[in-house]
């Protein structure tokens, strides 16, 4: 099988650490060519990752190179306007969560795939975590098997702490002035203050948007935002209630992010590793009290020594292949940016 010819827009610190080491190291797939406006730092991480091709800019690359795929790793304030230039390539594209920096570009990334013929993945990564493909599994069957009853609750907690526990210890660093930032056009139905705490929602919390639109799957919508920030309320498509706790407390030098999904009879918890910690999976305890003359038990099963980010890599090259559908593409993206709207909206009244 021949070796997919990758190209990489963006060598920042997301880029490095969280995307590009872990493409480099894949065995089906070689990066070709690196876009990356910063010489210093372009030509230090081409020459550490063993990519033959350097780009100033990411339009040069895409005229120049034959490309199977992109990883297109920028802030999601560019996302309206960089992606749907990508896309133009027509190959497969990977980005950054959250899809775009608002609704109104969010639906314009949308419309540049469905006319380009392709698919772009976007960077959920809690998705491709060992514990979270394990426990929609576990979630699934039990809620097939009616073995502990009906689903009664979802609830996710994300205190803020170390979210890089030592995943930037290898960034290459260099002198070179920050690259020109050239963000897409503010929404208009938001004034300055509102856009900001949109923009810091989406920054912050829109994995566990994401997350429990999985977790529960099925669609949900906001019902409530407590006025501190503290506590999202939801409502699913079936009625079902659902939570997101946001930073209740804080950690120091510990990630303590958590999901809970109730059943009449038990439940499953999922416990999720901070996301730039390397070859550490989440774990899955499933609590299981049927009743009758079974005892109740709990498992955990014992997951491999994956994380999320390379597994991410995996899946998205699966993808391009034909092999597996991308974990989250960008028609269900645009919905976390509808959501986060919607929560601000009740929030600020705004």
């Amino acid at each position: 099988m021949e070796k997919l010819r990758i190209g990489f827009v963006g060598a920042g610190a997301m880029g490095q650490c969280a995307h590009l080491k872990n493409y480099t190291v894949l065995p089906d797939c070689q990066v070709v060519a690196l876009a990356e406006p910063r010489p210093q730092t372009a030509k230090a991480v081409a020459a550490r990752y063993g990519v033959p091709k350097v780009y100033d800019d990411y339009r040069r690359m895409l005229v120049a190179e034959k490309l199977d795929a992109i990883v297109a790793s920028q802030p999601f304030g560019r996302h309206g306007s960089m992606l749907s230039e990508i896309l133009s390539a027509k190959v497969p594209v990977f980005c950054e969560k959250p899809l775009a920096g608002s609704v109104e570009m969010g639906e314009k990334v949308v419309a540049t795939v469905k006319s380009s013929g392709t698919f772009l993945m976007v960077g959920y990564h809690k998705r491709s975590d060992p514990a979270t493909v394990r426990a929609k599994t576990e979630i699934d069957r039990l809620r097939a098997s009616g073995q502990l009853g009906c689903v009664k609750y979802v609830r996710i907690l994300m205190p803020a702490g170390d979210w890089v526990a030592g995943g930037f210890n290898d960034l290459i660093r260099c002198d070179d002035p920050p690259a020109p930032d050239t963000p897409d056009p503010a929404p208009r139905d938001m004034d300055k203050a509102t856009f900001d705490a949109y923009t810091a929602f989406v920054n912050y919390y829109i994995h566990q948007v994401n997350l429990m639109r999985h977790l529960l799957g099925e669609p949900y919508t906001v019902a409530y935002a407590e006025p501190t920030g503290v506590l999202f309320v939801g409502r699913s498509e079936s009625g079902l209630p659902c939570t997101i706790e946001m930073t209740p407390y804080r950690t120091t030098v510990d990630w303590q992010e958590s999901a809970l999904v109730a059943f009449e009879r038990g439940y499953v918890r999922l416990d999720l590793p901070a996301p730039l910690a390397a070859n550490r999976a989440g774990r899955v305890e499933v609590f299981l009290d049927p009743g009758g003359a079974v005892a109740p038990e709990t498992v955990t099963p014992q997951l491999p020594c994956v994380h999320a980010m390379r597994q991410q890599a995996v899946n998205f090259i699966l993808a391009v292949r034909g092999k597996a559908p991308p974990p989250c593409g960008a028609d269900e993206a645009l919905e976390d940016l509808k959501i986060a709207r919607e929560y601000i909206r009740l929030k600020t009244g705004k």
